[in-house]
C-alpha cells in the first residue's frame, strides 16, 4: 500500500502542476482572474484556477487507487457542486445567500448521502457523560460544516495561508489515521496533501508574487473535504480521535473566525460582513511583511496541531482538551480586541492606512 500510495501521491502532485500551469491562459481567457483592487493586497491580475486544478487531480488520483470508493461518492458530489458554485463565483461573485444556500445541500449530501454527521461532542464536559445531540445532529452538522467552510475562506488573504493551514490538518489528520490503521483515509488525505503542496509551488511569493490564486473554488473545496474527515474520523463506536482533539487540528482558523464573528457583533455589523480585522490583517498592519506573517501564522497553527496530537496520543481528557481550546479562544479573543482598542500589536503600532477598518 505505501508504494502505491508514494505513486498516486507523485500522479496527484504532477497533475495538479500541469492542470496550473495549462489553465493559467484558460482562465486568462475567460476572465477568470482576481484583479487587483479595494481590499485585496496584491498587485497584479492572478487566475483563480488553483481550487479547479486541486479538484480535478485529487479525484482523478483517487481513482487510480485499488480502494472502495463507494462510501465517498458524496464527498467527491459535494466537493464537486462547490468547486463549480466557486468557479462561478470567482467568475460572476454570487451573493452571499446562494453561497450559503450551496454549502447547505453539499452539508446534506455529507449527511444524509455519505452517512457522515456529528452524532455527539464526545465527553467534552463531563468525563463519563457522552455529550450526544440526539434530533440536533443534523442542524449541527451543518452549522459545523458551514462554519468551517466560511473559516476556510475568511483565512486565505495571504499567499499560501488558507492551503498551508488546512495542509496541517491534513498532515494531522493522516498521522493519527496511519497509527489507527486506516489505510483507505490515509490513501486519500495524502493525495489531496500532494495536490495542494503542488498548489503551493505556484502561490507562495518565492518569486516575487503568486503565479496563481485558489479562489473561492479552492477554499469551499478544501473546506468540505477538511470537515468531511473532521467528522468522520471523530464520530462512531470505532472513532479515531476525540471530537476535542479535532478543534485542535484546525484551531487557528476556527478561533480567529469565531473571535471575529464576535467582535463584529458587539460592534452592531453583521458577522458575515467582510472587513480587514483578522489576525494576518493585525500581522501585516503592525509591519509584518507578507512572508512574515504567513510564516508566524503556519507556525502558531502547526504548534496548536501538535498539542492536539500530543493531547490524543497521551490520552488527556476530552474535557482538558476542550477547556484548553476555549482558553486559547478567549486569549485570543482579548488579544483582537485589545489590539485595535490600543491600535498596536507586540509593541508596534499598527499602519494608519488601516484606520478605516479598525
Amino acid at each position: 500500500m505505501s508504494r502505491e500510495l508514494f505513486a498516486g501521491g507523485l500522479l496527484a502532485f504532477a497533475l495538479t502542476a500541469v492542470l496550473l500551469w495549462v489553465l493559467v491562459p484558460v482562465a486568462r481567457h475567460v476572465g477568470l482572474v482576481d484583479h487587483p483592487g479595494g481590499r485585496k493586497a496584491h498587485h497584479h491580475p492572478t487566475p483563480l484556477i488553483g481550487g479547479i486544478a486541486m479538484f480535478i487531480a485529487f479525484a482523478f488520483s483517487v481513482l487510480m487507487l485499488d480502494i472502495s470508493l463507494s462510501s465517498y461518492r458524496m464527498l467527491f458530489a459535494g466537493s464537486l457542486l462547490l468547486v463549480v458554485v466557486g468557479a462561478i463565483d470567482d467568475l460572476y461573485e454570487l451573493s452571499a445567500s446562494r453561497r450559503f444556500i450551496a454549502q447547505i445541500v453539499a452539508s446534506l449530501l455529507m449527511i444524509l448521502g455519505g452517512g457522515v454527521v456529528l452524532v455527539d461532542f464526545g465527553y467534552l464536559v463531563v468525563p463519563d457523560n457522552l455529550l450526544s445531540l440526539g434530533p440536533l445532529a443534523v442542524p449541527l452538522t451543518v452549522i459545523a460544516m458551514v462554519g468551517l467552510i466560511n473559516a476556510v475562506n475568511m483565512v486565505d488573504g495571504l499567499d499560501g495561508l488558507a492551503a498551508s493551514l488546512v495542509l496541517i490538518a491534513i498532515i494531522a489528520l493522516g498521522v493519527i489515521a496511519w497509527f489507527g490503521g486506516d489505510v483507505q483515509d490515509i490513501a486519500i488525505l495524502g493525495l489531496l496533501g500532494a495536490t495542494i503542496l503542488a498548489f503551493l509551488l505556484f502561490n507562495l511569493r518565492l518569486r516575487g508574487r503568486a503565479l496563481v490564486f485558489m479562489g473561492d473554488a479552492g477554499s469551499l473545496f478544501l473546506g468540505f473535504v477538511l470537515v468531511w474527515f473532521l467528522v468522520a474520523l471523530s464520530q462512531g463506536e470505532q472513532r479515531l480521535l476525540a471530537p476535542a482533539t479535532a478543534l485542535w487540528l484546525f484551531a487557528l482558523p476556527l478561533i480567529d473566525t469565531i473571535s471575529m464573528m464576535v467582535r463584529r457583533m458587539l460592534l452592531r455589523r453583521s458577522p458575515f460582513l467582510a472587513d480587514q480585522e483578522h489576525f494576518h490583517h493585525i500581522l501585516l498592519a503592525a509591519g509584518f511583511s507578507p512572508k512574515q506573517a504567513l510564516s508566524l501564522m503556519v507556525l502558531l497553527a502547526f504548534a496548536a496541531a501538535c498539542v492536539g496530537l500530543a493531547g490524543h496520543f497521551l490520552g488527556v481528557s476530552e474535557h482538558w482538551m476542550f477547556f484548553g481550546f476555549l482558553g486559547l479562544l478567549a486569549l485570543h479573543f482579548w488579544m483582537i480586541m485589545r489590539t485595535w482598542h490600543r491600535r498596536r500589536f507586540w509593541g508596534r503600532p499598527l499602519s494608519p492606512s488601516d484606520d478605516a477598518v479598525a
